[in-house]
C-alpha cells in the first residue's frame, strides 16, 4: 500500500472488549465526517472497520486500531490499521474467499470489508495480523 501524507496525527484505540470495538468504530466515523466523506462512504468505512475490529478481537485476542486522515493528489480519505498479536491467519487467500469462515459467521467478514473500501492490505503470520484500509472521498 502506498504511503500517504496524513492530515493529522493518528488516533489510536486499544481493543480488548466489544465496547472497544464500538469506540474504534466511533473514532473512524468521526474522522470520516471531519474529512468530508459522504454519508455512503462513511457507512462503508465504518462497516468495514466494525467487521475488522470484531475479527481482531475474536480471532486475534484484541489489538490496536490506528486511524488518520490522508490525502493524495487532491483526494481526501481515511487510513485505518488493525494490528493484533494473535495466531495469524493460516491461509489468507482462503480467508478472503466469500463464504469461507473459521467460525460460525456467514464468511463475508474479510472479503466483505475488502469490497467496502478502496484499498485493502493484509499481512499475517504466527505473530499476528495487520490489516490496512483506505476509503477515499469522491
Amino acid at each position: 500500500m502506498k504511503q500517504y501524507a496524513t492530515g493529522a496525527p493518528a488516533e489510536t484505540v486499544a481493543v480488548t472488549s466489544s465496547s472497544d470495538v464500538v469506540t474504534a468504530r466511533q473514532m473512524v466515523r468521526t474522522l470520516a465526517q471531519r474529512s468530508g466523506l459522504s454519508l455512503v462512504h462513511q457507512t462503508k468505512l465504518v462497516t468495514a472497520a466494525s467487521e475488522l475490529g470484531r475479527n481482531m478481537l475474536v480471532y486475534g485476542g484484541g489489538g490496536v486500531v490506528r486511524a488518520a486522515p490522508v490525502s493524495d493528489e487532491g483526494r481526501r480519505g481515511i487510513f485505518v490499521e488493525f494490528t493484533d498479536e494473535g495466531p495469524g491467519i493460516p491461509d489468507v487467500e482462503l480467508a478472503l474467499t466469500d463464504g469461507w469462515t473459521s467460525g460460525n459467521g456467514m464468511g463475508l467478514g474479510l472479503s466483505g470489508a475488502k469490497r467496502l473500501v478502496d484499498e485493502f492490505e493484509i499481512e499475517s503470520g504466527p505473530g499476528g495480523t495487520t490489516v490496512r484500509i483506505v476509503k477515499w472521498g469522491r
